[in-house]
C-alpha cells in the first residue's frame, strides 16, 4: 500500500522484516571508541599468548576510525604522567571532583596511562617535544627523530597535558586495533541496544542484541564475557544553543547514554550518577577552551575586564574551610560557580581575552614566524576538535588576535572519563592496598579488575564511575586493563555455555517494534511526524530535553533544581515512559534514533533519581539543590549508588562508604 501524501519524506534505508543473524563468541566488545580500541588491542595480545582459539568480536554503531569522543580529532593528550607522581594525579582528580572518587581506580590508571601514549606515538601520532628551550610540533619532532617514548621532553600545556598534532588521532588508534584483531573480528554500523542475562545462572551476562543501521538485519550474540563502552550521554538536556546551533554539542552527539542504560538494565550497580559535567565553552560554537587556558594562558573576564576568579575569591572560603579547593587547583564546578554569579548579577557577558593571550605569547610581535605558527595552532585547535567554532569565527569576522570571544557554561553532559565521574561501579585491582569494599567478587570468588557487579560484564572509559579525568589516553589504557581481564575470565570459565533468557525471534520483534508501530498507524494522519497513535524520535527527544532542562537543573534554571521540581520531572518522565512504547520509525536511521531516545530516557531519569537522593549541593556550578544549597560531609561524604532489579523493575538508591587511600600532600 502506498504511503499517504507526506510533508516529510523518509530519506533513510527502508525498513523490512529483518534477517536474524546469530553469533557465538567468547568475548564481545560493544562500542568502538578509545576504550574498546585499547581493549581489543590488549585482548589479542593475551589471546595469542594463552589460547589462540578464543573468539572475539567488536561491534561499533559507527565506523571505528571516526567513532567516540576523539572522532574529529584532538589537539592534546590530557592525561600523561611522565615525571609527575601518580599519587599527585590521584590528588588532582580528587580535588577537582569535590573529594569523592575511587582512588584505587585512578591510581591504577595513572600507573599505566603513559604506556598507551607511547604506543600512540609508535603508531604514528605526532607528539610535540622540547628542544633547546623551543617547542617543536609533532611533524618537526618526527623529522628530527625525537620521541617522548625515547626520552624527549613533551611540550606541556598543563601539568598533565601534552600537545599533539591530533587531526588523525582516532584513525591512528583505530588502525592499530583493527590490525590487532583482523578484519573478521569487528562489525561496523551495528547498534547493540540490549544486554542479555543468562537463563540458568542468576546475575550472569550471556549475550547482547542489536541491529544494522544499513541493512535489515538483527544481530543476536551469545558470549562468555562482554564489555560495554559506548561513551557518555549527550542531548539529555536542552542545548544552550538553539535553532541553527541546536545540533551542536561539546561531547559527541551520538552518545545516547547506551553504556549506562544497558548495564543498569541487567542489574549492574551504578555510582555517582548525580554527577554531571557542565563545561565552559566558546558560546554558540562550543569550541573547547583548554588549550587557550593552559597553552596560551588566556584569562576569562567579565564585561568590565575583571578576572572574576579573583574578584569572587571569597566564594571559595566555605569550601576551603571544609578542606576543598585548597592550593592552586580550583575545582571545575567552582570555577563555573563563580562565572554563574557574574551572569546572575549582570556582569556578563563573559569573555576569554584571546587577544592579550596571543600578544603575550609572541611578545607583541605579529609579524614574525612565531606568530604565523601560533596563529595556525589557534585555529587548528578547533579544526581538530570542533570545526563549528572555526566556522563561527569566520562567519562573524572574529580574529582572536583582535577581540575576545564569549564563553558560557553549556548544557549538562553525563560522562565518566572527562571532568565528570558518573558511571558504573566496578571492581578495583586485587591488591592488598585496595579496600575489600572496592573489590567485586565474581561467582568463582576471584576478583577481575574493572568488572561490574554482573558476572562476565565489564566497562571502561566513560562507563567506569567515580574515576574521572582519564580522557582519551586513560580510556585507552583502561580498555587495555579490561581486555586482559576478559581473556583471564574466559580461560577461567571455558566450560560456560551461554543461554540467554530471550529467544532470537522475540528479540527481533522487540527491536523492530517502532517500525511495526508506524506501519500499523501510518494511515492516521497525512503528516508522518504528527500522529495520534505514535511519537517520532525527534519529537520524543524535544519533550525529554524540555522536561529535564526545566525540572532537572538545566540552562533554563541556571542549573537549579529541588525535590519539588524533580518530582514534577518524574511525573512527566513517567508519561514519557508510556509513550516510549509508541516510538515509531520509518527507516533504519529513525529506528536507531528511537533506541537512542529510549536509552536517553533511562539514563537521565537515573541521573535525576540520584540528584534527588543526594540532599546537598556537592557540585555547585554543575547543579544546585535549591532546598539543600550547602555541603554536608557528615551525611554525604560517600558514594551514592543504585541498583535496578530486572525481576521487579524497581531501582534502589543507597549510600556506599568512601575510603581515602592517598594521603594529602
Amino acid at each position: 500500500m502506498p504511503l499517504l501524501p507526506s510533508k516529510e519524506a523518509s530519506k533513510g534505508v527502508a525498513l523490512a522484516e529483518p534477517e536474524i543473524i546469530e553469533k557465538d563468541v567468547d568475548i564481545l566488545m560493544v562500542g568502538g571508541g578509545m576504550g574498546n580500541c585499547g581493549a581489543a588491542f590488549e585482548a589479542m595480545r593475551w589471546i595469542e599468548k594463552v589460547d589462540p582459539s578464543i573468539t572475539l568480536e567488536l561491534v561499533d554503531k559507527a565506523s571505528l576510525e571516526r567513532s567516540g569522543a576523539v572522532a574529529q580529532g584532538l589537539s592534546a593528550i590530557n592525561t600523561y604522567c611522565g615525571d609527575n607522581d601518580v599519587d599527585d594525579y590521584v590528588r588532582m582528580v580528587r580535588t577537582d571532583l569535590m573529594g569523592i572518587v575511587r582512588e584505587d581506580l585512578i591510581f591504577d590508571l595513572g600507573r599505566h596511562v603513559d604506556d598507551s601514549v607511547h604506543l600512540f606515538e609508535e603508531w604514528g601520532l605526532p607528539v610535540w617535544v622540547k628542544k633547546d628551550g623551543k617547542n617543536l610540533d609533532g611533524g618537526k619532532a618526527k623529522a628530527e627523530g625525537l620521541a617522548i617514548r625515547n626520552g624527549a621532553d613533551p611540550v606541556r600545556s598543563g601539568r598533565w597535558q601534552i600537545m599533539i598534532n591530533g587531526e588523525s588521532y582516532k584513525c591512528i588508534v583505530a588502525e592499530a586495533a583493527k590490525n590487532a584483531i583482523g578484519e573478521d573480528r569487528y562489525v561496523e554500523r551495528v547498534f547493540i541496544v540490549k544486554m542479555l542475562l543468562d537463563a540458568n545462572e542468576p546475575n550472569r551476562i550471556a549475550g547482547a542484541v542489536g541491529f544494522s543501521t544499513r541493512e535489515n538485519k538483527v544481530y543476536v550474540y551469545k558470549c562468555n564475557a562482554a564489555v560495554v563502552a559506548c561513551g557518555g550521554a549527550v542531548n539529555v538536556y536542552r542545548p544552550r544553543s538553539t535553532g541553527e546551533g541546536m545540533g551542536r554539542a561539546w561531547y559527541p552527539v551520538w552518545n545516547a547514554g547506551s553504556t549506562y542504560t544497558m548495564v543498569a538494565q541487567v542489574g549492574g550497580e551504578m555510582t555517582m550518577m548525580e554527577n554531571r559535567f557542565v563545561p565552559a565553552r566558546f558560546k554558540d560554537g562550543y569550541g573547547p577552551v583548554g588549550a587557550w587556558f593552559l597553552l596560551f594562558k588566556a584569562k576569562a573576564t567579565n564585561y568590565k575586564g575583571e578576572d572574576y576568579c579573583e574578584t569572587n575569591r571569597a566564594m571559595l572560603k566555605p569550601y576551603e574551610d571544609r578542606g576543598y579547593a585548597k592550593g592552586h587547583i580550583i575545582p571545575t564546578c567552582l570555577r563555573n560557580h563563580m562565572m554563574l554569579r557574574e551572569m546572575r548579577e549582570g556582569r556578563g557577558p563573559i569573555f576569554m581575552d584571546t587577544k592579550t593571550a596571543l600578544l603575550n605569547t609572541v611578545g607583541g610581535d605579529l609579524s614574525g614566524p612565531e606568530w604565523k605558527h601560533l596563529e595556525s595552532e589557534a585555529w587548528e585547535d578547533f579544526l581538530d576538535m570542533c570545526v563549528g567554532q572555526a566556522n563561527l569565527w569566520a562567519a562573524t569576522n572574529c580574529a582572536p588576535e583582535d577581540r575576545g570571544s564569549e564563553i558560557m557554561p553549556t548544557e549538562p553532559y553525563l560522562l565518566g572519563s572527562h571532568s565528570g565521574c558518573c558511571g558504573i561501579w566496578c571492581s578495583g585491582p586485587d591488591e592488598e592496598w585496595v579496600p575489600e569494599s572496592y573489590k567485586v567478587k565474581a561467582d568463582n570468588g576471584k576478583v577481575y579488575n574493572r568488572m561490574t557487579t554482573v558476572n562476565g560484564l565489564w566497562t571502561c572509559a566513560d562507563g567506569v564511575g567515580a574515576s574521572g579525568h582519564k580522557f582519551s589516553s586513560g580510556s585507552h589504557a583502561e580498555g587495555r586493563i579490561v581486555g586482559k581481564q576478559m581473556v583471564r575470565w574466559v580461560v577461567d570459565h571455558k566450560d560456560f555455555k551461554p543461554a540467554p533468557k530471550e529467544n532470537a525471534a522475540d528479540l527481533a520483534k522487540e527491536i523492530y517494534q517502532p517500525w511495526y508501530t508506524y506501519e500499523e498507524n501510518k494511515g492516521g494522519s497525512t503528516d508522518p511526524v504528527v500522529n495520534p497513535a505514535y511519537i517520532t524520535p525527534h519529537n520524543f527527544m524535544m519533550r525529554l530535553i524540555k522536561c529535564t532542562d526545566e525540572y532537572g537543573g538545566g540552562v533554563a534554571t541556571l542549573y537549579m533544581t529541588s525535590k519539588a521540581l524533580l518530582n514534577t520531572g518524574f511525573w512527566l518522565l513517567g508519561m514519557m515512559e508510556e509513550d516510549s512504547k509508541k516510538l515509531a520509525a520509518r527507516d533504519l536511521h529513525e529506528l536507531m534514533r528511537c533506541w537512542e531516545q529510549f536509552h536517553r530516557l533511562w539514563t537521565v531519569r537515573l541521573h535525576m533519581q540520584h540528584i534527588e537522593f543526594r540532599e546537598e549541593s556537592r557540585y555547585p556550578g554543575f547543579y544546585y539543590r535549591g532546598d539543600f544549597m550547602g555541603l554536608d560531609d557528615s551525611k554525604w561524604k560517600c558514594f551514592c549508588n543504585s541498583k535496578y532489579d530486572p525481576a521487579t523493575g524497581v531501582t534502589t538508591v543507597f549510600k556506599k562508604p568512601y575510603v581515602k587511600i592517598i594521603p594529602d600532600a
